[in-house]
């Protein structure tokens, strides 16, 4: 076997490897749904076929690919099947695939201005894009004070709103001189983990959130949080964030930002409103109303890596005031000194987030919206949404099922009237057929099942027949 480890990939041979890699993925697209959706393997299967020591001479690259199917290929989960109803989704589509080629191709470090200039200011177009896209409070435009960036994920952005917001209320003390106690955070009680997690890295700690019960839609309470709030500062204490949540992970549940919002004005609190995934619905004019009171957020972010066709990873994260975060985040040491940067016409983003070095994501995102254009985006999410309103027909057509939650966008929570133990088995026989993947939560003390209708591909006899291999189970577990 010819030695490969001295010689670099000529662009011939990448030229060519490459067709082969890229008809690989079209051939997947193609057959994905043939796939069971969920991965069989037991844990260790996929590093037992692996060999126990890295290869001291380089091999060919048809033998790396040709070991793709046997060893790879069982132990993925396909988030990409049209028949993936679990979680959210984390779909991508062909525009996007090749927009994080190009980028991959491309090798770009935009940690500053000066590393790639196109890095910067396509990504603070293409998100001063989205803004007008979905109609969001313009004080968000990189024109004025705000501005957007595009993170890793929510878990991120929500941790740089913490960041900001921590010191913002010391002044910048924190930073100088060390966190001191006595800050304390908000989320309601089916706010996503990533809050907690926030608290921990910022070192805030957990004790110091406080969890916020919510109404009957699961949404939080604000009455709540107001008493939450005075009774914290009647003990001494400095209330200093609120994480609020445009489409819960749990239920879809919308918090009342209008109220949300006058409370944290009034109590002169950092407000930060995560819209992960159902952020993506203000594409859609009739589906705005889940923004209503968005205006008084101090920071937004939603994820068009799970609605919007945009591969993981790419949230987009919005501040109204950028100098409250590049305050919070900025290091300047001599080897990142340059003119640029020094002369203040420009951002650099590295101030943006925890991450010095950056990826140029927005490469992918501006494919996207140039492929499908606003008009193609709306038709998918529109027709993702009409085929949820299909679905909850069905269920309470059926009789023997409970919607266990308000159903405003594209996920639907339900349980058997039989109770928990028969929804969790349901549930683990539909999934243990390969034909479908779906996942549950708990709704105050009910395990119910989740359908999530979001991934690319997902068209309605994928809808149609996910309900039909549910119904059916259910019939089979009833018969005596």
């Amino acid at each position: 076997m010819s030695d490969f480890s001295t010689f670099h990939m000529s662009p011939d041979v990448f030229r060519e490897q490459g067709k082969a890699v890229i008809e690989m993925i079209a051939r997947y697209m193609e057959t994905v749904e043939t796939y069971p959706v969920m991965s069989a393997v037991r844990p260790g299967e996929i590093r037992a076929a692996l060999p126990d020591h890295a290869p001291v001479t380089g091999e060919s690259f048809d033998a790396i690919l040709a070991d793709i199917a046997p060893i790879i290929m069982p132990g993925i989960t396909h988030w990409q099947s049209p028949n993936w109803f679990a979680y959210f989704s984390a779909n991508t589509s062909g525009p996007s695939i090749l927009g994080e080629l190009l980028s991959a191709g491309l090798g770009v470090q935009g940690m500053l201005w000066q590393t790639s200039p196109a890095c910067t200011e396509l990504e603070t177009h293409v998100l001063d894009w989205l803004v007008e896209m979905l109609d969001l409070p313009r004080h968000f435009l990189s024109s004025g004070r705000g501005g957007g960036v595009i993170q890793d994920s929510a878990s991120s952005a929500t941790l740089c709103a913490l960041l900001a917001a921590r010191e913002q209320a010391t002044s910048m003390a924190s930073n100088r001189d060390g966190l001191r106690g006595g800050l304390i955070a908000y989320a309601s009680s089916q706010a996503h983990s990533s809050v907690e997690k926030a608290v921990k890295v910022a070192g805030i700690g957990s004790a110091q959130l406080r969890t916020i019960d919510t109404d009957d839609a699961f949404a939080m309470d604000p009455d709540n949080l107001a008493r939450t709030i005075r009774r914290d500062r009647d003990r001494g204490l400095t209330p200093f964030f609120v994480s609020a949540t445009v489409g819960t992970t749990s239920s879809n549940a919308i918090d009342p930002l209008e109220r949300i919002g006058e409370i944290c004005r009034r109590e002169k609190l950092w407000l930060h409103v995560d819209a992960a995934m159902s952020g993506t619905a203000a594409l859609c004019p009739e589906f705005r109303y889940i923004h209503k009171g968005l205006e008084s957020a101090d920071s937004y972010c939603f994820n068009p890596h799970k609605w919007m066709f945009t591969n993981f990873d790419c949230d987009c994260f919005y501040v109204a005031d950028r100098a409250a975060l590049i305050n919070s985040l900025s290091l300047l040491p001599e080897y990142l000194r340059n003119r640029a940067t020094e002369s203040g016409a420009v951002i650099d983003y590295r101030d943006w987030h925890v991450p010095l070095g950056r990826r140029f994501r927005a490469l992918k995102l501006w494919f996207v919206i140039r492929y499908y254009g606003i008009a193609g985006l709306q038709y998918h999410v529109r027709r993702h949404v009409e085929l949820t309103r299909m679905l909850v027909r069905m269920i309470e057509a059926d009789g023997r099922f409970v919607i266990a939650a308000p159903v405003p966008l594209n996920l639907v929570c339900f349980y058997h009237k039989a109770g928990d133990a028969f929804t969790r088995e349901l549930m683990e026989r539909v999934n243990s057929t390969g034909k479908v993947y779906m996942t549950h939560t708990k709704l105050g003390d009910r395990f119910v099942m989740r359908i999530c209708v979001a991934q690319s591909m997902t068209e309605e006899r994928h809808v149609l027949g996910a309900w039909e291999l549910i119904r059916r189970t259910a019939g089979e577990m009833e018969s005596p």
